[in-house]
This record gives C-alpha cells, sequence and structure tokens, in this order.
C-alpha cells in the first residue's frame, strides 16, 4: 500500500502515543467486561499505559504509523514472549485508527514493521479479540509456516501466533 511510512517514536513525540493509547484502550475496554480493568478515570481519560520502558534501552521499540503523512496507528514492539520461548521480536500492541481500518493499511503496516525488525515473531491475542486474532493469522500465514499455540496461564489467556518474518 503506497504511502505507509513507520518510524520510531522519539522522546519528545510519547504525548503522540500517550493520545493515540486513549483511542486503544476505548476500543479495547470492550474486550474487559465483567472486570476492573477498562474504567475511565475521574478526568474522563483511561488509565496510562505505561511507555517509561520503551525510550529506555534496544529491547522495547515505540513505533509511529502513517498514511500519506496522516498518523494513522502505533506499534509497539518486544522482546517479552508469553509463549515462554525465544524469538526475536514480539508485537505487543498494535493499533490503527478505525478511518484506516479494512483496507490493507494494518496489513502493510505489519510488513513494513517486519522489513525493519527481521526475525522469529510472536503475536499473542486476547482470548476474547476474534477480529485481531483473525487479522494476525492472516498476517502470520502470509510470512509462511506458521505456529499457533494456546496458553492459559496468570500471564496470558490466549492465542500466540509464532512466524518467521522480513527475511
Amino acid at each position: 500500500m503506497p504511502g505507509i511510512t513507520v518510524t520510531v517514536a522519539r522522546p519528545e513525540e510519547r504525548p503522540l502515543l500517550e493520545n493515540l493509547f486513549q483511542l486503544y484502550v476505548h476500543d479495547f475496554s470492550e474486550f474487559w467486561q465483567g472486570q476492573d480493568r477498562g474504567e475511565l478515570e475521574p478526568d474522563g481519560r483511561f488509565e496510562p499505559y505505561p511507555l517509561e520502558d520503551y525510550w529506555n534501552g534496544e529491547d522495547r521499540v515505540p513505533l509511529l504509523l502513517r498514511r500519506e503523512g496522516h498518523l494513522a496507528g502505533f506499534a509497539l514492539i518486544n522482546r517479552h514472549f508469553h509463549s515462554g520461548r525465544t524469538g526475536d521480536w514480539s508485537m505487543a500492541e498494535f493499533f490503527i485508527v478505525r478511518k484506516h481500518r479494512r483496507g490493507g493499511l494494518g496489513l502493510a503496516a505489519a510488513r513494513a514493521i517486519f522489513a525493519l525488525y527481521p526475525g522469529r515473531w510472536e503475536a499473542a491475542v486476547v482470548r476474547a479479540n476474534l477480529p485481531a486474532l483473525a487479522f494476525w493469522r492472516k498476517v502470520a500465514n502470509g510470512c509462511g509456516a506458521a505456529e499457533e499455540i494456546d496458553v492459559r496461564t496468570d500471564d496470558w489467556n490466549g492465542p500466540i501466533l509464532r512466524f518467521v518474518a522480513g527475511i
């Protein structure tokens, strides 16, 4: 898809990423029904996401996604693997704003990220998030042989897709 750019978010862009997280958590909150998570704070915003570690090392990378210069989403990648196995990168968070969904931008953004960060990837999907599972299955299967494992632990509850990308 033309016009897709992936850039590492600079520390001064943290407020921008924090704003995008409000949209992300709003969308994601439907999967937290019956839980204490996802409630609005007294100021009408969701609890902030802990982003500080994304600017303090090489094992976490905050990415901004743009289409034709317009901000369209973000991704957070790191080296925390819910499967307990080794790998190169894990997709910690991935978000495309609603305007840009279902037109191929997410897939193009994922491919652009893999080109920048090739290797063995893991994408863990919350069990209730069926649209995300369908998306990540498509992404993983497009990379070749993908493995899907089902994890139910205190740390994670949902399917995990493991695949090699960008190589």
